[in-house]
């Protein structure tokens, strides 16, 4: 190979390889509650935490989550899940993956869900409404830690809180 070749290869490398060290990934969550500044804050911080960013775009109820690797970005995803957020993400593999197993109870303490204001509240109020067999919860501002009483299942429970973009943590 001429001198002239190798250095245009090299210098071809050279140019690109910033691309490579710098790739990121991003995944967008869909359907987040984000009612409020404090919201739009809460996912930033839960986002931060991991090591990724987060970008939101609360009229479209969506969250755009840019990190160094998948691994990251799969980190953000759960620690938005754990600061009470949910969103369908665009990317199967880096989604909120759940553990709960499904039961009919007749009450249920739901912990982890952000609530910062009235309309997170009401976003509650919307879940329970939805949920089959559900006749009232104790969702309040700033509460950690909320009774869902009735007769209904625990995964219908945690999908009415998903369908309003919200997470918790669900207990018999």
């Amino acid at each position: 190979m001429k001198k002239g070749k190798t250095t245009s290869i090299i210098l071809a490398l050279i140019l690109c390889l910033p691309g490579f060290l710098l790739a990121k990934t991003t995944v967008s969550l869909k359907g987040v509650h984000l009612c409020c500044k404090s919201c739009v804050t809460g996912v930033a911080k839960a986002a931060q935490s991991a090591g990724a960013s987060a970008t939101s775009k609360p009229q479209q109820k969506l969250v755009i989550i840019e990190a160094a690797d998948d691994a990251t970005a799969s980190k953000a995803v759960t620690a938005g899940a754990k600061a009470g957020y949910y969103g369908k993400s665009s990317n199967p593999s880096i989604a909120i993956k759940t553990d709960l197993k499904d039961a009919t109870v007749t009450s249920a303490s739901v912990s982890g869900v952000h609530l910062c204001c009235g309309k997170c509240v009401r976003a509650v109020d919307k879940a329970i409404d939805s949920l089959k067999g559900a006749s009232g919860h104790t969702a309040e501002k700033n509460s950690a830690t909320f009774k869902v009483t009735g007769s209904f299942s625990l995964k219908a429970l945690l999908d009415a809180l998903h369908e309003n973009g919200l997470h918790g943590q669900i207990s018999k």
